[in-house]
């Protein structure tokens, strides 16, 4: 039952948790984020988290903080997912999909024998992580819509737009941030946004940069 239970609130996570370093990547509450594991001590930690609670924290690499015998350094906020899917490739690797649940603070980490990382967290600054849908009144849907229709013309892209138009606000947006191609610096933005409404407008505005910033006959305008 505890693969499949609920977190409801702060109170309610594991004050340990093993933790994935990996640039570029964003998981962000109630969204999917998929990976490919085939690295030995990450295939480990995926094998504890099945035989256990099914939770790993994704977090990035601080290249402002200096590194550690354990490894990179570590940005001071994460995203705790639940392992929600998991396959064998039949080479060694794991594809798996991690569902988030909340952010968290890194309190520090812990001297552990196992060959991946484990660390004390905290998830009480984030309580509003456990509301589905809060905020979304505050966001201006149409302008994220806009933002993505110029990124996908702009990148000759296709994309379901019945299935996006009919997505909730709170997952279109979140879905968006980890999907983005933007790099570690912005995804980290996009993570530790205070509010739904602030992940969006700070999406439209680094999609409206990155336009901008793109060689062509448009003006990079979003409108």
């Amino acid at each position: 039952m505890a693969a499949n239970r609920s977190y409801l609130s702060p109170a309610e996570v594991p004050a340990v948790i093993p933790v994935f370093p990996l640039a570029g990547a964003l998981l962000l509450p109630r969204a999917d984020l998929p990976l490919n594991i085939f690295e030995p001590r990450y295939l480990a930690m995926v094998d504890a988290a099945l035989a256990g609670p099914r939770l790993i924290g994704m977090v990035q690499p601080d290249e402002a903080v200096p590194e550690t015998a354990q490894g990179p350094g570590l940005y001071k906020v994460g995203c705790l997912g639940r392992l929600s899917q998991f396959s064998e490739t039949g080479d060694g690797r794991y594809l798996i999909t991690l569902t988030g649940i909340c952010r968290f603070s890194i309190v520090e980490e812990l001297a552990v024998t196992t060959p991946y990382r484990q660390f004390r967290v905290d998830a009480s600054p984030f309580a509003s992580d456990f509301q589905a849908s809060a905020g979304e009144a505050a966001v201006d849907r149409e302008a994220v819509l806009a933002a993505l229709a110029a990124f996908l013309d702009a990148n000759k892209l296709e994309a379901d737009w019945d299935g996006i138009r009919q997505a909730g606000t709170e997952t279109l947006v979140n879905a968006l941030s980890v999907m983005s191609p933007y790099g570690p610096l912005e995804k980290q933005a996009l993570l530790e946004a205070e509010s739904l409404k602030a992940r969006a407008d700070m999406l439209v505005a680094i999609t409206q940069m990155m336009l901008a910033r793109m060689p062509g006959d448009g003006d990079g305008s979003l409108q």
